[in-house]
């Protein structure tokens, strides 16, 4: 007897239940409601091999939709993913397992990126729609030639960063994103109307995607909807009408069907109601054998790739852009250190950042920038780095416009896709807007450079709506995540060396408007920052106290120095550009480095929060613990009390 459909589709309401069920939390209902659109896609449409998880040109398939997570184990067991075993899906949900609550990427091989928060999935999808544009200008149809899927729901569309991704890629044109909504006017409350009126066809139509309306249980509907959409010159959406928790006889299309275990008199319901007789997790043979079969479809896709790239005369650069590799940098970053050292000019480090970034860019044709709208602000665009448009998709720079949600997960997106290593400007005080996005690259371990520029009360007459003074210790406290806060233009040049080397996670660069003095007079090849925090200058009198600064405040540190070796008070200056690198190295280091018992001062025009750790309960601290004010820079600064005299008063009580 033929497998048809509906027994492939109802294999993955089967073991998304029994596993929800087992696990006793989770969320069925979207797999329930998604099976028979997903089953069409992953055997039919969705270029993808189970053989080679990592293939380059594969399709990327993003359930935005992260806490049906079961829809996505199911799939990869089914089609033959070697990440997730039977046993994998019996133990949903447990610790140390492949199939967390919310999909990983770091976890299940098969997974492109973590999801869970919604609308961080669709986000993340333009950036990778946007990966696979840019390189398939720079290496051709025959190397990069592939689409981008998303499942999303009521959830993720109502999320403010959908309006970002979806804006953002309607004007880009990504022609090779393709969203399946699962449209079930279900959210967890109730029915979306208690909350929601949009009509979401309309909505992405003005923002310039092609959509369709479906059944999506309706396979005949399925097929065509999906040819359909990937024969458009624009991002498409289909609007997949499904019941949610379907087959659930008191459950199917309420709120209560969106998570939780459904109980054993409903899955039994479900059983029946669905025509599904065998035991929990158990997959009849020709079942399994029809979806190892159709899971399959696209090998030989797979197969004529990569005859073509082990032809292609690209293929060393093709590589060598995969892997991230960024050349001889260190040589980049020596030759312009001593340009700026030699050159002897004050500026704001935000013009030191877009400095060393024409070198850098010219050296790495992988980066790819881009900003806010405040190219001019965050100096992130380059002279080699033309607008990435419709008509030029080989560009290197985005203009994200005011979506800085949107831009830190499209970053996190394009280093997710491999092949570029992106970057891109806003003020630090909107890390706010992007922290989530953030949060996830962290968790991910993606290279994502964010640059933060106008870092503290240094901005000025802008006032406290604009002024950061936690955001430094709250990207701080955040895990796998790098803050740079350099003090000059070879603080700067050194930062971004590290930050690009950074493969394992992302980095923040904060960045200052006004301009700071030079602190480091004297070219050294090595980078004194690696370390995160170094002697800057060491006490000449009889050394009584140390003074650790980060970033503008440095050169404040300096000042106060000098005045305290007038006074005969020996005071060693330490730059600290990175804390996270400073909590790597050795406490012997660290010790040294701090001038082991002596009394400390941090000097940061933010909050005292994370300070304690260098300083003791008993250090003393020169900088905010308010919101700013409106002023010029050097008012704020005095009014605040954030200047030489403040630290010269403290050292002395302290030494």
């Amino acid at each position: 007897m033929a497998v048809e459909h509906k027994d492939m589709a109802n294999a993955i309401r089967a073991l998304s239940m029994d596993a929800v069920e087992q696990a006793k939390s989770g969320h069925v209902g979207l797999p329930l409601g998604m099976a028979d659109v997903a089953t069409i896609l992953w055997t039919h449409y969705l270029k993808h091999d189970p053989r080679d998880p990592n293939w380059a040109d594969r399709d990327r398939f993003v359930l935005s939709a992260g806490h049906g997570s079961m829809l996505i184990y199911s799939l990869l067991h089914l089609t033959g993913y070697d990440s997730v075993s039977r046993d994998d899906i019996r133990n949903f949900r447990q610790l140390g397992g492949s199939t967390p609550g919310h999909p990983e990427n770091f976890v299940t091989k098969g997974v492109e990126t973590t999801t869970g928060p919604l609308g961080q999935g669709i986000a993340t999808a333009v950036g990778m729609a946007m990966a696979e544009r840019h390189l398939n200008a720079r290496f051709g149809d025959e190397l990069v030639d592939h689409k981008t899927w998303v499942v999303a729901g009521d959830g993720c569309l109502m999320e403010g960063v959908s309006q970002e991704a979806i804006t953002l890629a309607g004007h880009l044109k990504l022609n090779k994103l393709i969203v399946l909504f699962d449209d079930n006017s279900v959210t967890i409350d109730g029915s979306t109307d208690l909350s929601d009126d949009t009509d979401q066809c309309k909505r992405f139509e003005a923002a310039g995607w092609a959509t369709k309306r479906i059944d999506g249980h309706n396979t005949e509907e399925i097929y065509e909807a999906l040819e359909w959409a990937q024969n458009q010159d624009k991002p498409a959406m289909v609007a997949c009408k499904t019941i949610i928790g379907y087959g659930a006889p008191k459950l199917a299309g309420t709120g209560k069907a969106h998570g939780g275990p459904y109980g054993a008199e409903e899955v039994a319901g479900i059983r029946e109601n669905i025509g599904w007789s065998h035991e929990p997790f158990d997959v009849p043979e020709d079942i399994e054998q029809a979806w190892k079969r159709e899971g399959a479809h696209a090998a030989h896709l797979h197969d004529e790739w990569k005859t073509r790239y082990s032809k292609a005369s690209a293929k060393a650069d093709f590589d060598k852009a995969l892997a991230g590799e960024l050349g001889d940098i260190e040589a980049v970053v020596r030759a312009h250190k001593k340009a700026v050292v030699e050159g002897g000019e004050d500026k704001a480090t935000r013009q030191w950042s877009g400095a060393v970034l024409e070198e850098l860019t010219k050296s790495i044709p992988e980066m790819v920038g881009g900003s806010a709208d405040l190219s001019g602000s965050n100096n992130t665009k380059t002279k080699v780095t033309e607008p990435m448009t419709p008509a030029n998709w080989g560009g290197r720079y985005v203009h994200y416009g005011i979506r800085e949600h949107g831009m830190a997960a499209a970053m996190n997106g394009m280093a997710l896709h491999k092949g570029i290593i992106p970057y891109s400007g806003t003020f630090l005080v909107f890390a706010d807007y992007s922290r989530a996005a953030i949060r996830l690259g962290a968790l991910m371990g993606e290279r994502v450079i964010h640059v933060m520029t106008h870092d503290s009360i240094g901005l000025g007459e802008d006032g406290p709506t604009h002024q950061p003074v936690e955001h430094v210790a709250s990207l701080r406290a955040m895990p796998n995540m790098q803050v740079f806060r350099p003090a000059d233009g070879v603080e700067t040049a050194e930062c971004w060396e590290l930050a690009l080397k950074q493969t394992n996670g992302p980095s923040t660069i904060a960045l200052t408007r006004q301009k700071v003095a030079s602190v480091r007079k004297t070219h050294t090849d090595e980078n004194l920052s690696a370390k995160g925090g170094y002697v800057l200058s060491p006490a000449k009198a009889d050394e009584k106290i140390v003074i650790i600064a980060t970033g503008s405040e440095v050169e404040i540190a300096m000042a106060a120095q000098a005045d305290l070796e007038a006074k005969g008070i020996g005071a060693r200056v330490v730059s600290m550009p990175c804390v996270e690198l400073f909590e790597t190295q050795p406490a012997s280091y660290q010790r040294e480095t701090l001038g082991g018992d002596l009394p400390k001062i941090a000097v940061e025009a933010g909050v005292r929060f994370g300070w304690d750790r260098w300083i003791g309960f008993d250090g003393g601290f020169v900088g905010m613990d308010s919101f700013g004010a409106s002023a010029p820079y050097q008012d704020l600064y005095k009014k605040f009390g954030i200047t030489s005299e403040a630290v010269v008063a403290l050292a002395e009580k302290l030494a």
